[in-house]
């Protein structure tokens, strides 16, 4: 589970989750901590676990309540809303299937987006993460997709965290990817942090325009900084 607003500091709310789940099996269950980038780090972790062959399938979940934590006299309150989301990963027999991904953090400054100790609120630098944003994410993209030995023409859809629309505008301007393959939904429901990428993905499968082997390529950033991207063949 990728959240950074727990319901309590313990147990993680994957516990609470899978006991409300009433699953019985003893499988693992854990929370990701990387706020908006906590959902990739959760599907990269997921991936490589189901790739190594120790699990078949997993539950990855992305849920955030950040109205318990906004300071609503800030201009920023805006930007954060409440929402979650969840999908379920498997292996896949299928011969063209795809899934690759990677996740990176960098350190040097962690005070741009900041719950502080004994804050009730947090507090954000605008400009330092459209600064970040806009670096990191189209030089993750561009470099997963050589890896993987695709081209950015290939990339049908982009289903991404919901930072901002002039960071996104960005990131499709650096990539040279049309604007109109971005997915958005931030003027329905604003940045839910961990949330954003599975309430857009199910938003996108439910206006039936995926078709078989699209590419589809997923990115978020967080404070941390962290961030990371994934790409997946559509079947």
């Amino acid at each position: 589970m990728a959240t950074a607003t727990p319901d309590r500091k313990a147990p993680s709310t994957s516990c609470l989750v899978k006991r409300n789940l009433g699953i019985k099996n003893d499988c693992p269950a854990f929370d990701i901590s990387a706020v908006c980038s906590g959902f990739m780090y959760a599907l990269s972790i997921a991936s490589n676990m189901l790739k190594s062959g120790t699990y078949k399938k997993a539950l990855i979940i992305g849920a955030d309540t950040f109205s318990k934590i906004t300071d609503w006299d800030r201009r920023d309150c805006v930007f954060f809303g409440d929402g979650a989301g969840a999908i379920i990963l498997e292996s896949s027999e299928y011969e063209k299937a795809l899934f690759s991904s990677m996740i990176f953090s960098e350190t040097s400054n962690t005070d741009h987006f900041t719950v502080y100790p004994e804050d009730q609120h947090f507090t954000m630098n605008g400009s330092a993460v459209y600064e970040t944003a806009t670096k990191v994410l189209p030089k993750t993209i561009k470099a997963l997709l050589d890896k993987n030995n695709l081209s950015v023409d290939e990339v049908t859809h982009v289903i991404p965290h919901q930072p901002s629309i002039k960071i996104l505008q960005k990131t499709s301007e650096l990539l040279n990817i049309p604007f109109e393959k971005f997915h958005t939904n931030m003027h329905e429901y604003a940045n839910t942090s961990g949330a954003t990428i599975p309430i857009l993905l199910d938003e996108v499968i439910k206006s039936n325009i995926l078709k078989l082997d699209d590419i589809i390529v997923f990115a978020g950033v967080g404070s941390g900084w962290t961030w990371g991207a994934g790409v997946l063949r559509w079947h």
